[in-house]
């Protein structure tokens, strides 16, 4: 059977609800917008072949769909780009308390996780150059405040900080409590490789 005619106005509509959606785009987005005789799948399908041989392809994740490079261009990208670094989880719930508190102290930031802050994190966030210096507080011991640089909006695809996520999105990637021997367990985490996200 020959596949269905897409309207060219209905592919880009779903190309751009792909590519506006933080999840993968399910049927549910696209089927509030489609004429009877199609299906949500008959038009991310043709979208698919329409981007097969783009640089960035459609492709199916879990129960939706997402943009990804082509993977015959992974060799060139990644000569191009460097290899891509990843955050430990460690490093990435300091990161959070220090985008959503900035400007913060060290202690500061303790006391919110509730476990000691090796240097190492510290010193792994400021190498990748998403957080930065940013003044002295005037107490006792003046301590450094932290806050995060132009390099984390741009890395995380915010136009400022009041683009970060509400208090759902926070839920989400909040520090989890810790028990007992948390400070042991972020040591053994921080020995991990380096990145941008959670392994």
């Amino acid at each position: 059977m020959a596949p269905p005619d897409i309207p060219a106005r209905l592919l880009r509509l779903a190309e751009a609800l792909v590519f506006a959606s933080p999840r993968p785009a399910t049927w549910r987005l696209l089927t509030p917008f489609l004429p009877a005789h199609l299906s949500a799948d008959d038009v991310f399908v043709a979208l698919a072949a329409r981007c097969a041989e783009r640089g960035v392809v459609l492709v199916q994740q879990a129960d939706g769909w997402v943009f990804r490079t082509a993977p015959d261009l992974n060799a060139e990208l990644q000569a191009a780009l460097g290899e891509v670094r990843k955050l430990p989880r460690v490093a990435l719930e300091v990161l959070v308390v220090v985008a959503y508190h900035q400007p913060i102290t060290r202690p500061e930031i303790e006391a919110a996780r509730g476990v000691s802050l090796s240097q190492a994190t510290m010193e792994l966030l400021l190498e990748t150059g998403l957080i930065r210096a940013h003044g002295r507080r005037e107490t006792p011991g003046t301590p450094t405040l932290w806050a995060t640089t132009p390099l984390f909006l741009e890395q995380f695809g915010l136009k400022s900080l009041r683009d970060l996520p509400g208090s759902g999105v926070i839920a989400a990637v909040s520090p989890r409590p810790r028990g007992p021997g948390s400070p042991a367990d972020e040591r053994a985490a921080e020995a991990e490789p380096p990145g941008l996200a959670p392994d």
